[in-house]
């Protein structure tokens, strides 16, 4: 039993020389979410604290992201989240691509799918209400609808 503990000590701490790549991509604010769209200061404010960190270019990294293997699980969760959405470059998405990752922000959030229970832990401030996830529900319908009028216009 003592070798086997031993052993793991070692190869704990030999991960350690194996940290993930913490560099966010650079800013790209005129395709960021939040600017145009105009979001107002309250929501975006909600967004950036409760989306930002898995869903944008803007990730902050917990101290725990120095741990290996943990920090390659934090690393894969924002790389899935990215993948997924990134408010960073919402701009590019084409507009019908934005509409639906506007729905399936209203359903995740209004279904309490997002932000992620194992996200809290680190991260108590991105806890939502029930009235904070009605805003942001509110708001992300308002999103799709005003992308659904200027789909509409442009045709």
């Amino acid at each position: 039993m003592k070798k086997v503990l031993i052993i793991l000590l070692v190869a704990f701490v030999i991960i350690q020389f194996f940290p993930i790549d913490k560099t966010n991509p650079r800013p790209t604010p005129g395709m960021d979410f939040l600017k145009i769209k105009n979001t107002p200061e309250k929501v975006a404010k909600l967004i950036r604290t409760s989306c930002y960190d898995c869903h944008s270019n803007e990730t902050k990294y917990p101290w725990y992201a120095d741990i290996s293997p943990v920090s390659w699980y934090v690393k894969n969760h924002i790389n899935e989240g990215r993948k997924h959405l990134n408010f960073s470059t919402f701009a590019v998405y084409e507009p019908q691509r934005q509409l639906r990752k506007l729905e399936e922000c209203m359903e995740m959030v209004e279904k309490k799918e997002m932000p992620l229970e194992s996200y809290y832990i680190g991260h108590q401030d991105a806890k939502l209400t029930d009235e904070q996830r009605a805003d942001l529900v509110k708001y992300f319908k308002q999103a799709k609808e005003d992308t659904e009028r200027r789909i509409m216009f442009n045709k």
